[in-house]
């Protein structure tokens, strides 16, 4: 099995060492590389050429959005992923916008982290939920609820979630990562003006959505 190949980018030593440790546990993940700043990851980056960087935002210069920029423009193959304490707009909108696939917290779990690295290597967005619902909430207009149109995918989410499923069983369905679960009913609740799970059922049952 080939294993993806990854970066590690921060500025704590202990976080390095951390995460180097958990993602050597999973037999398809290798760390290649490690750096603590900004300019040390574009010149490891530009030598391992990775599948994945994952970075926090904050670092020696330069950092955020500039940083991101740069190891997209050195290694466009590349796909980064951002790993941080911080889900503030001046730290999320100048990271997705610059580039990243993916911003995860670092209170994320084990495994979400894990899916989220693979997911990220496939090419699918990967956000924490408290991140999806910022960006949903700066950059889809409001609409009425006669103009919200479900996608073909969230429908399929939504089906299996009125079955009784969980996200991961959701996730086994559809063949996509547990956390594009979570990204898609965001989008749902959202575009049903809902805030959970239920409410988003009985909504879609009363305009039609769903069958039964």
């Amino acid at each position: 099995m080939t294993s993806l190949r990854l970066v590690v980018v921060d500025d704590h030593p202990v976080v390095r060492d951390g995460l180097r440790g958990m993602l050597g546990t999973q037999p398809d993940l290798e760390v290649v590389g490690e750096a603590a700043s900004g300019t040390e990851a574009l010149t490891v980056v530009a030598a391992a050429r990775p599948d994945v960087v994952l970075t926090d935002l904050r670092l020696p210069d330069p950092s955020g959005g500039a940083l991101i920029r740069s190891l997209l423009e050195r290694v466009p193959t590349t796909r980064v992923l951002v790993l941080t304490t911080h889900d503030t707009d001046s730290d999320v909108l100048p990271a997705v916008e610059a580039g990243a696939i993916g911003y995860l917290l670092k209170d994320a779990p084990r495994e979400e982290l894990f899916r989220a690295v693979r997911a990220a290597a496939r090419g699918e967005t990967v956000l924490a939920p408290s991140v999806a619902a910022l960006l949903l909430a700066r950059v889809r207009p409001r609409r009425p609820l006669s103009e919200a149109r479900l996608s073909a995918r969230e429908r399929e989410v939504l089906a299996l979630v009125a079955e009784g499923r969980t996200n991961r069983e959701a996730a086994a369905r559809l063949y996509i990562s547990e956390a594009t679960v979570k990204t898609h009913l965001l989008h749902i609740y959202a575009k049903l003006e809902v805030t959970d799970r239920a409410s988003a059922v009985a909504a879609a049952y009363r305009r039609g959505l769903l069958d039964g």
